[in-house]
């Protein structure tokens, strides 16, 4: 199957081609796409050199899937134009994920929707995709009223040049500012831009997102969104009210069921997750699981995922998988 990967150079592109390797999806060619300034340049896929198209090239070549991590910008300039030229496409912009003819995916919890006729797919926000892996059961078994989480995003959730920024402050460096202010010992109570209602744009993505992908807009969700200085994975304190009442026994029972969550929650040997534990991981990691004594039938949930990979590249490829098996997609 020929795959082209739109944005190969970035973070997250870069972080598609090692979970397509990892993964064995069935690649027999690789088609690199990336900004004009890295046209010509040459990337590494299973041991092999491959040559940087543009995107143009790239249709041309007439690949069966596309997956974009280009920013919100390339994707919908090109997302149209690879789909019309029927080729699948899987973006990790946010442009796609509230359009009402648009699929939001995450595989384990509503891969069923897709059809044949999804020829652009969006991938959710990294936050909101760890978070529904860990709450959908629970809303199955319980029916969940509301959602108030709070998240402690990584800085590679912004990119390179945050992380540099980062570095560059731990080494008394002199650099190009990724943030507005300096994040290294700090806290930046902001990601994206703010909307009129005082919400960042980060925030609303997990309160519209959540409602789509759960296919249930009566959910009441609040986020509060943090950059911090941290890489490997975004954490999040989540508090979930809901409609029935649970027993704790039942939802560790029901977590340690689901595909794809670790339960790490063994607090008489401080075990909890971490982002230095989910670090290169595709779980998503459940912790300090406790009811919420203020609030009937309410619990929390401190939740740990990497989010270059389940809160991007390995959830893109995921739906892949997801296509390639209900035939969707032809070699």
């Amino acid at each position: 199957m020929k795959v082209a990967v739109v944005g190969a150079t970035g973070l997250v592109g870069t972080k598609m081609l090692q979970v397509l390797e990892e993964r064995n999806f069935p690649v027999t060619t690789i088609i690199p796409v990336a900004s004009e300034k890295s046209i010509g340049k040459k990337i590494i896929f299973k041991g092999s050199e491959h040559t940087i198209v543009s995107a143009q090239d790239a249709i041309a070549k007439q690949p069966s899937l596309a997956l974009f991590s280009a920013g919100g910008s390339t994707s919908l300039t090109w997302a149209p134009s690879f789909a019309n030229a029927g080729i699948t496409v899987i973006d990790n912009s946010s442009v796609w994920r509230m359009d009402a003819t648009k699929k939001l995916i995450v595989p384990e919890v509503n891969g069923d929707v897709l059809t044949i006729h999804d020829k652009i797919i969006a991938n959710p926000n990294c936050s909101t995709i760890q978070m529904m892996l860990a709450l959908y059961p629970l809303h199955l078994q319980y029916q969940i009223k509301r959602i108030v989480v709070s998240t402690y995003q990584s800085v590679t959730g912004t990119g390179v040049k945050a992380v540099q920024q980062l570095m560059n402050e731990r080494n008394g460096i002199q650099g190009d500012m990724a943030y507005h202010y300096p994040i290294d010992l700090n806290l930046i109570p902001q990601i994206d831009v703010f909307m009129e209602n005082g919400y960042t744009k980060e925030e609303m993505k997990m309160v519209n997102e959540t409602k789509k992908i759960m296919q249930d807009n009566r959910i009441q969700v609040t986020a509060t969104c943090v950059r911090v200085p941290v890489m490997g994975g975004h954490s999040e304190s989540v508090n979930i009210q809901f409609k029935n009442d649970f027993t704790l026994e039942n939802i560790k029972s029901i977590l340690s069921k689901s595909i794809g969550i670790s339960i790490v929650d063994d607090l008489s040997k401080l075990q909890y997750p971490m982002p230095l534990h989910a670090e290169g991981k595709d779980d998503v990691f459940v912790g300090r699981m406790r009811r919420d004594e203020s609030q009937h039938n309410s619990l929390n949930l401190w939740i740990v995922s990497d989010n270059l990979r389940k809160g991007a590249a390995t959830n893109a490829i995921q739906i892949a998988e997801t296509l390639l098996k209900k035939k969707f997609l032809s070699n």
